[in-house]
């Protein structure tokens, strides 16, 4: 099912319940800074009539508020927030919607259900579930796939979510951060120093940025979770070194899992690998089980010295995703509650698999496919010229 459009601007002055020609504007929404039309009304009745589904745009629009501006103009909104680095937000656009829209309001698929297991035992998948689960993770990379190959200089990250979007509702999936916890967008995007859970917005993407594109489907009960980070057209040799090594600490991590394997031993190896090239590892987030539920048992931390709890079995499934900094491993929150950037303001790069504990060994359940795009690497033989 195709995204909500914005309307053309005729058609921004009809009523957002009957349709009929639109005569006045609800307040709440002109304090957000939302889209007119989405507050548009032909009279007091009908604005009284569909209040109690018009309040939802406010409660979802309430989590990126501060997004309506960026720079200057932002900044004052915010005097006592010390920006690390030089990126700052810009327009977040209207959420999108899909036929998953009612079935998943507010995500059902956790809050209590997340506090109650996610410290219990780490699920045991197989047969049938097992494969529906495998079919969810395979999605996830045909998804991301088709976010990768519109990477380039111009694009906005709010048309990456449109793609990510599309592409999942077109899957007969929904995508799991949409409305989690009132996340805004289909997608995490994060861009040269946020770490992780940037929310799409309007600030195209410029030569020389580095982006992180974090994807999560649900399908028929079951996720599939994996990120991956790319570069935007010309990047520096630094900035390069700091995706691969991003890449080879997940990738070093994934050749000791086993059955029998700590989850706490998956800290060291990325830890001593990411230090090597100078680097640091953050500590704030971590991987995580999934499975019907988008987060659970276990906690995978990505550092050394952690204190995560129990040893792989076969038929765990969960996530690695080390989080990997230019400068120092701390971070800071933005103002949104979700967006997480350096604390020094220097870079940092991740990459992110679902991953199945087998009898011998483990199975990459995100595995990029024969024809994912290609990483820099990849493309330039491994050299940074």
């Amino acid at each position: 099912m195709s995204t909500q459009e914005a309307p053309s601007a005729s058609q921004r002055q009809l009523c957002a319940r009957c349709k009929d020609q639109a005569k006045l504007h609800c307040p709440k929404c002109l304090n957000l800074d939302l889209p007119k039309f989405l507050g548009a009304f032909c009279s007091q009745d009908c604005f009284k009539a569909g209040w109690s589904e018009h309040k939802k745009v406010h409660q979802t629009s309430g989590a990126w508020l501060y997004c309506r501006r960026r720079g200057q103009d932002f900044s004052p909104q915010f005097p006592d927030f010390k920006w690390t680095g030089p990126l700052r937000p810009d327009r977040v656009g209207p959420p999108r919607l899909g036929r998953f829209q009612r079935a998943f309001k507010g995500q059902i698929i956790q809050k209590e259900g997340y506090q109650r297991v996610r410290f219990e035992a780490v699920p045991v998948w197989r047969g049938k579930e097992l494969a529906a689960l495998k079919n969810a993770c395979r999605l996830g990379r045909e998804v991301l796939d088709k976010a990768h190959a519109a990477v380039q200089p111009g694009i906005t990250t709010d048309e990456i979510d449109r793609v990510v979007h599309e592409a999942t509702i077109e899957a007969d999936a929904y995508p799991s951060p949409r409305n989690y916890y009132h996340f805004p967008k289909s997608v995490c995007t994060s861009v040269n120093e946020v770490i992780c859970h940037g929310i799409p917005d309007c600030r195209p993407l410029e030569d020389g940025d580095i982006v992180n594109v974090d994807v999560t489907v649900y399908h028929r009960g079951f996720h599939g979770d994996l990120n991956e980070t790319f570069t935007v057209g010309d990047v520096s040799d630094e900035h390069k070194l700091l995706i691969k090594v991003a890449h080879d600490c997940l990738a070093h991590a994934i050749e000791i899992v086993k059955p029998g394997t700590r989850y706490r031993d998956l800290g060291e190896v990325i830890q001593k690998h990411a230090a090597a090239h100078g680097f640091s590892v953050v500590k704030s987030y971590c991987g995580h089980g999934i499975g019907r539920l988008f987060h659970c048992a276990p906690n995978v931390p990505h550092y050394s010295h952690n204190k995560a709890v129990g040893t792989m079995k076969e038929g765990h499934v969960f996530t690695i995703e080390p989080m990997i900094n230019e400068g120092i491993h701390k971070d800071v929150t933005w103002p949104d509650c979700w967006t997480a950037a350096t604390a020094d303001g220097k870079r940092s790069a991740q990459f992110e698999h679902t991953l199945l504990v087998t009898h011998s060994g483990v199975e990459v359940l995100t595995e990029r496919l024969p024809t994912s795009p290609l990483l820099w690497w990849q493309k330039d033989g491994g050299i940074i010229s």
